[in-house]
């Protein structure tokens, strides 16, 4: 006997129309539709009811049927509505027929009985029986002995989940006297040896429990409107054959279903690919998915990073290798849940490289414009004399002898000179920039910084005893803001020696930074301390103005090369700060 179940919706007393949704209830289940009482919508049936919408209270349940019939060729006779209950663990079922006097009642009238939650919605199942010739015939009498049950069938090998049908049991009967018909449903054997479980909620997390055969429906704790899922029996070599092979398993596949789009670090705009994975998989499942996907022999040479739901943009720090315990811990972000996670293909294990430490040094060559940025991967209790002499081996120095120092910039502005015996476990180059040049240690201006590398000039080879090491950078002044003060360019260092005029400082920078008569005409020089210009004339000793040391760091008090930034602007590339930076630059790995 086919059967054909649907619930009528009446929307607010208030509106004008009446909508009744049919859901497909014999349609399949699979991965894209979602599980429980939730279906797609078959048709919508629309009517209007009063031209005065206040005649709405008075609008009986009797007219709701009389249009069902109208619409659906279905008597009124042959309909039976049925109330919902929403449960404790907050599912919905259908709970109870309407009583006769109910269906006499308004529409306001039986939405205030079963509406505790005083929505603008009254819904209700719509039980229809269909005879052996398809026409629909009056519903069975329904004792309180009888209890009306919703049947799905989960095929293993198409991965689906689908409705067959309904049946009234007896509260005192047992599932074992329903087998042969379940089977006929099914469109088994009448014999197939099948299981039985009970699909109770779906969220915050699946619960589908077996259900025993032998005991009565009662015992069970089964009532009017629960769904009960079967399958066939399963072969013992079914965990090979199929990648759900129960009912509880697909439930679990279905509910923690999580597609994944992934991103190339290099490229963090661009979907490059999507996985369908799941919020359970552990660390080395999601990456073994990864690296199935990119043809790439060793999972452990990917490093993945999350991303930030509020910056749209990869978080600074990346993944640990299996710091985490699942993949639903990769996509959360405070209270928001991501579906983008940002790969890397490393050429070495990252639980190697975890043991090392990385650092971007940028190396600034004496007689060569370009600067080229270099990767040095050292253990992580290495000291910067490593970095420097691993350095040397990747560069072409000015001459052989030629030494070199670690500074660190920021903003344009030198914060540090670091010491050859410092270790590099807590350098930190995602912020700071890395530079190398040759240099003299001491003098004050020991502090923390990235790395840039140049060759020491000669002149700071040869320093008298009232000579000075001072720190030159590059400003101009915004005209909206003024005073503030706008560093850019590269900084550097430069010995100014007792008694010399700016007038002489100035023909040494003028070679150094090979500056046309022309556009150098137009620089200003000030000495600067806390950010204030103090500007100075070509007779003024510049030494003088550098004899306090009861400053808050060396950068706090520099010459200032005032004057138009008219370079182009570049990246580093190394740097995720990315800060302005005018020079060519070359990266090496």
């Amino acid at each position: 006997m086919t059967q054909f179940d649907s619930f009528i919706r009446a929307l607010s007393s208030h509106s004008s129309e009446v909508k009744l949704d049919i859901p497909e209830f014999d349609g399949k289940l699979d991965a894209d539709m979602f599980l429980d009482w939730v279906n797609r919508i078959k048709k919508i049936f629309t009517y209007n009811k009063l031209e005065n919408p206040m005649r709405d209270e008075a609008e009986r349940i009797r007219t709701s049927l009389e249009e069902v019939a109208k619409e659906f060729g279905i008597p009124v006779q042959f309909q039976r509505f049925w109330l919902w209950a929403k449960r404790q663990n907050h599912t919905y079922r259908p709970n109870r027929p309407l009583t006769h006097q109910e269906e006499t009642q308004s529409v306001g009238q039986l939405k205030e009985v079963s509406n505790k939650a005083h929505n603008a919605e009254l819904k209700l199942f719509l039980e229809i029986e269909y005879g052996p010739d398809l026409s629909p015939i009056p519903p069975p009498d329904k004792t309180k002995e009888d209890i009306l049950l919703f049947f799905k069938l989960y095929d293993p090998v198409k991965e689906e989940l689908r409705y067959v049908g309904r049946l009234f049991v007896k509260g005192s009967g047992k599932p074992v006297e329903i087998l042969t018909k379940l089977n006929e449903m099914a469109g088994f054997p009448s014999d197939e040896e099948i299981l039985l479980f009970e699909e109770i909620k779906y969220e915050p997390h699946v619960m589908c429990e077996p259900i025993d055969k032998k005991l009565t429906f009662r015992a069970s704790q089964l009532e009017d409107g629960d769904l009960i899922c079967f399958q066939k029996s399963p072969p013992a070599e079914s965990e090979e054959q199929y990648r759900y092979p129960t009912i509880p398993s697909f439930l679990e596949y279905v509910h923690n279903r999580q597609v994944v789009h992934f991103r190339s670090l290099e490229k963090p705009k661009e979907n490059e690919f999507s996985l369908e994975l799941s919020k359970l998989f552990n660390y080395d499942e999601v990456v073994e998915r990864v690296a199935l996907q990119l043809c790439l022999d060793d999972p452990s040479k990917i490093r993945l990073t999350p991303h930030n739901c509020y910056s749209q943009q990869p978080k600074p720090q990346p993944i640990k290798y299996r710091g985490v315990e699942h993949l639903s811990d990769m996509l959360v972000h405070y209270n928001q849940s991501s579906d983008i996670l940002y790969y890397e293909v490393l050429d070495i294990p990252l639980p190697e490289l975890q043991g090392l430490k990385t650092l971007k040094v940028a190396f600034h060559h004496a007689l060569k414009d370009d600067v080229v940025i270099h990767s040095i991967r050292l253990p992580k209790q290495s000291t910067v004399g490593d970095v420097i002499n691993d350095l040397k081996t990747k560069v072409e120095l000015s001459h052989p002898n030629a030494e070199l120092r670690l500074l660190e910039v920021f903003y344009h502005k030198i914060y540090k000179i670091f010491p050859p015996t410092e270790k590099i476990e807590n350098i930190n180059d995602q912020y700071w920039t890395l530079r190398a040049e040759e240099a003299i240690y001491g003098n004050g201006f020991e502090s923390f910084c990235p790395l840039f590398w140049s060759q020491i000039p000669e002149e700071e080879k040869d320093l008298g005893p009232h000579d000075r090491l001072i720190h030159v950078y590059h400003f101009n002044k915004d005209p909206s803001q003024n005073p503030i003060v706008q560093n850019f360019g590269e900084p550097f260092f430069l010995i100014i020696h007792e008694g010399e005029t700016l007038a002489e400082v100035k023909l040494r920078i003028q070679k150094k930074l090979h500056i046309s008569d022309e556009e150098f005409s137009k620089w200003k020089f000030a000495f600067m301390s806390l950010g204030r210009p103090d500007y100075l004339q070509d007779s003024d000793i510049v030494s003088s103005r550098f004899q306090r040391r009861d400053v808050y760091g060396a950068w706090e008090q520099y010459l200032g090369l005032e004057h138009s930034d008219s370079a182009p602007k570049r990246l580093y590339a190394a740097n995720q700060n990315r800060h302005a930076y005018e020079k060519p630059v070359k990266i090496y790995n």
